[in-house]
């Protein structure tokens, strides 16, 4: 790695490029599923829709730490237009799709592609400006994920109404070309003379107990029960596979595909359990909001998308002013101590929704979660870069989106279990003749809900608003972990230069 550093003009323009990269793999997790009704209406293969989505999850947890290894090893360039190339290839296949199977694979295909996208960006924004400068920008792809989180259901559904589903995928080719011919013509990094061996094993081996406990997370309470053979034989598959894992890259691997030494250091420990934490508190809960939006204000999908903007907002406006502030300062761990507080506070107000919740009170309350997100999220990437030796960029960023990613899917399945636990519960104690028009309400969507009788819709909507309740209070608490975590991160001092090693804390 050369110093010369991008600056004014030229560090602008290739940051849109990586903007560009890492907005088409969070607006592909968002975009596709206001289309698909429609797919299944055209493709056919009900059954198998949940593989639509959980394809390209799996595809991109799984890839994310090989490409950290790979940007390390042949240099972050290549590896990062290779990545937009893979992803552009499977959003032109899946839109040719002519069967549910044929789009599941395609799916699968931008996944491996979008693992890249995520981690070379921020690698290379470590490759092009020093650590103290860099946290304006990691504030700004923070808030990548708020844009898109937003846009895709507004242009999912705006492109299935207008046009066709398969422009959902289409859509990706003009701004994928756009970040390619940037890439290409205008970043220029130092590529790795060194002849490496790629560790073929260990990433064979971490991506069966990756792609395990995916599984496990994302099949457990909804295709599979929890006790079912399938369900146990994965999770227990998947630790085991971890565990070979960490005992090949320990005593075998000549070029371990991720470096056991970088446990050695307590910020990387610290820092990556906060990320796990955090994204298990964070998208655990907030998958709730908008299912309390649809049900118990009758928003439609599109609708509750733009009710959720408060939290955007709030998580936007944070990361970019701590980025800033952080850039100015020097200084970091003041921010991830408030956002971890202010996300507990924000939790616990969550927990407050009722029935007759104030639609302005709610944007209140989605707006302190977001704040609290947008304090902390981005910070950790950085604390990690700052922490790891400039050959090792690579694989600890993608350790920290990884850990962020898992943590997540950890997060979705223990609070399903926890809200569909609870609202049975709240389900059996509404009076029988209730119960007897209800059905199953547990798997009642938002659609349903709103066609139920007025005295059943009413008590139906008490039990949900009780179980939701129950639900946030667990994320508060679980908050209260990263909270904890924070006060133990040590004050590295963020480098001033690509080169030198972080000053001793």
């Amino acid at each position: 790695m050369n110093d010369e550093r991008l600056e004014g003009r030229a560090l602008r323009t290739v940051f849109a490029a990586l903007m560009l990269g890492m907005f088409l793999a969070a607006l592909d997790q968002t975009i596709v599923s206001t289309a698909l009704p429609t797919i299944v209406g055209d493709l056919g293969g009900l059954n198998h829709l949940s593989w639509v989505v959980t394809s390209y999850l799996l595809a991109s947890t799984i890839s994310t730490p090989l490409y950290g290894k790979l940007g390390d090893m042949l240099g972050r360039k290549p590896v990062f237009l290779g990545a937009i190339i893979v992803f552009l290839i499977g959003s032109m296949l899946a839109g040719l799709s002519q069967s549910m199977s044929e789009l599941i694979g395609f799916r699968a295909l931008q996944g491996i592609g979008a693992g890249g996208l995520m981690v070379g960006a921020q690698a290379i924004i470590a490759d092009i400006v020093p650590p103290r400068e860099r946290g304006r920008y990691m504030g700004l792809i923070g808030s990548v994920f708020a844009v898109a989180s937003v846009a895709g259901p507004l242009l999912g559904g705006f492109l299935v109404d207008n046009l066709s589903w398969r422009w959902v995928f289409y859509v990706n080719m003009p701004i994928g070309a756009l970040a390619i011919l940037i890439v290409v013509t205008r970043l220029h990094l130092h590529t790795p003379v060194i002849n490496h061996r790629v560790d073929v094993l260990g990433a064979i081996v971490l991506s069966v107990g990756v792609s395990a406990l995916t599984l496990f997370t994302t099949w457990g309470g909804n295709e599979y029960a929890w006790s079912s053979p399938t369900i146990v034989g994965l999770g227990v598959g998947g630790v085991v596979a971890l565990a070979l894992f960490v005992i090949w890259e320990w005593r075998g691997a000549s070029e371990p595909i991720l470096p056991l030494g970088l446990f050695r250091s307590s910020v990387f420990n610290v820092a990556n359990a906060m990320g796990f934490s955090i994204g298990m508190a964070m998208f655990g809960a907030i998958i709730f909001v908008p299912l309390y939006l649809q049900i118990v204000y009758g928003a439609s999908p599109t609708s509750s998308g733009l009710r959720m903007l408060p939290l955007m907002a709030g998580l936007l406006s944070a990361a970019i002013l701590s980025g800033r502030a952080i850039s100015n300062m020097g200084r970091y761990k003041v921010f991830p101590i408030v956002g971890t507080a202010t996300l507990i506070a924000g939790m616990y107000l969550l927990s407050l929704l009722r029935v007759g919740t104030a639609p302005w009170l709610a944007s209140l309350y989605m707006l302190v979660v977001g704040i609290g997100i947008g304090l902390v999220m981005q910070v950790l990437v950085l604390v990690v870069q700052n922490d790891a030796r400039p050959q090792d960029i690579g694989v600890a960023t993608s350790m920290a989106t990884f850990f962020r990613s898992v943590g997540g899917s950890f997060g979705v399945a223990i609070f399903g279990t926890i809200f569909a636990g609870r609202l049975a519960t709240q389900l059996h104690e509404l009076p029988r003749d209730v119960l007897a028009k209800l059905g199953s309400g547990v798997h009642l969507n938002p659609a349903q809900a709103n066609h139920l009788p007025p005295h059943v819709h009413a008590e139906f909507l008490r039990a949900f608003a009780n179980a939701l309740h129950g639900t946030f209070i667990v994320g508060a608490l679980m908050a209260a972990l990263p909270f904890v975590l924070s006060w133990l991160l040590k004050e590295v001092p963020l480098r001033t230069s690509l080169k030198e090693a972080a000053a001793p804390a």
